[in-house]
């Protein structure tokens, strides 16, 4: 591994809860920089770059580099948006500067706060599409969901076992917001209200408040530090339009994420099954059906009956989201793109809740059909 290889050394996820009415913005962000920055063995003053939410105040609204001062130090490298500040996209994009020379040390993460509004970091993203038809976003992933039902024979229960098993994974972590809500069946999410056809209320995620934090640096950086170093093996990202924009059609969106994992994979040297661990978005529980055939894990049509049989159990062949994902750990704005990343990392390291045993090689998938851009990372431990 070259020196400048970029790697991960340091995750933090704050407390995820329905709402945190003792917690403000600044402070969930910099529990979530703090944290990620200590548990990576360093200091703030070690860190050059910072792709973080700034929830303000002064200058101007969600301006990466009021982190400078924060941090106590001068920037080489920030980031004003929000989705460039979470999950793969922040994570590929810090890595790409590190790889490049233009940082040796970056932090990425955020929070969100959505009881009671808190400038950039709280505020919703604009629907435009939403705004005039009154459609909204379950419902854009629902459109998609549908027509692949039509089209290769999914079956409702197929996406309920997807929920159940992904639910029951939150249902005994602790750090889930979800914990101790269940075990669910089946038969207990096809009960569950209908919300938008075909997803019933239990499959789609649930809706909370908190932070998380990564930090990247160099292999040769990271060499001096306390855990084992999480490499960046590959990643891609793929954008078919604005999210929410226009309403998301299967024919178009369908496969969204195929051309991102093949450059992954080719950049690794790795094909879909060498994967131990995947952490990926679930807003609901088709969206995970469609990306295990999207990241090649079988044929098109072919994720309903692959996810119904255990595969994406914590045992089992492909396993998808150990920590209970959004569906039951924690949905809390663009940073649950971040804590696939955390999920992936301590997977990688040995230290989840739900362990994969031996794994070595992690997806993590951020967003998709329904939101119309999809970032993948490929990790593995750092050799």
């Amino acid at each position: 591994m070259n020196g400048r290889q970029p790697v991960v050394v340091g995750v933090h996820a704050t407390e995820q809860a329905l709402t945190l009415p003792d917690r403000d913005a600044m402070d969930l962000a910099l529990e979530a920089v703090r944290g990620a920055i200590a548990d990576a063995g360093l200091t703030p003053a070690d860190v050059d770059g910072a792709q973080v939410d700034w929830p303000g105040p002064g200058g101007v609204p969600g301006e990466g580099s009021s982190w400078a001062r924060m941090l106590g130090r001068d920037l080489r490298w920030t980031s004003d948006s929000m989705l460039d500040n979470a999950g793969s996209r922040g994570l590929l994009k810090a890595a790409a500067a590190i790889s490049a020379g233009y940082a040796d040390t970056v932090v990425v993460g955020g929070c969100k706060l959505v009881s009671r509004g808190a400038g950039p970091v709280g505020a919703g993203v604009p629907l435009e599409f939403a705004d005039v038809w009154g459609s909204y976003v379950v419902a854009q992933f629902a459109l998609v969901a549908a027509r692949h039902m039509h089209e290769y024979g999914t079956t409702s229960r197929q996406l309920a076992e997807v929920a159940a098993t992904i639910r029951n994974n939150g249902t005994t972590n602790p750090e889930a917001m979800m914990y101790g809500r269940g075990p669910y069946t089946a038969d207990d999410v096809l009960a569950s209200r209908m919300v938008a056809t075909p997803f019933h209320l239990l499959d789609c995620c649930i809706v909370g408040e908190g932070g998380a934090a990564l930090v990247v640096t160099t292999a040769e950086r990271a060499r001096d530090l306390p855990h084992p170093a999480v490499a960046v093996l590959g990643g891609g990202m793929e954008y078919h339009q604005a999210a929410y924009a226009n309403p998301a059609l299967h024919r178009e969106v369908g496969q969204l994420g195929r051309d991102a994992a093949t450059r992954a994979y080719a950049m690794a040297g790795v094909g879909p099954h060498d994967v131990d661990v995947f952490s990926l978005y679930d807003p609901n529980s088709f969206e995970i059906i469609r990306q295990l055939e999207a990241l090649g894990l079988c044929g098109e049509g072919e994720g309903g009956p692959l996810a119904a049989s255990g595969a994406i159990a914590v045992g089992g062949k492909h396993p998808v989201n150990p920590d209970g994902g959004c569906l039951s750990y924690a949905w809390n704005g663009t940073q649950q793109m971040t804590l696939k990343v955390v999920e992936a990392v301590r997977q990688l390291r040995g230290t989840a809740v739900h362990q994969v045993e031996g794994a070595e090689l992690a997806v993590v998938g951020n967003a998709g059909s329904g939101a119309q851009h999809y970032e993948m990372s490929l990790l593995g431990r750092a050799r």
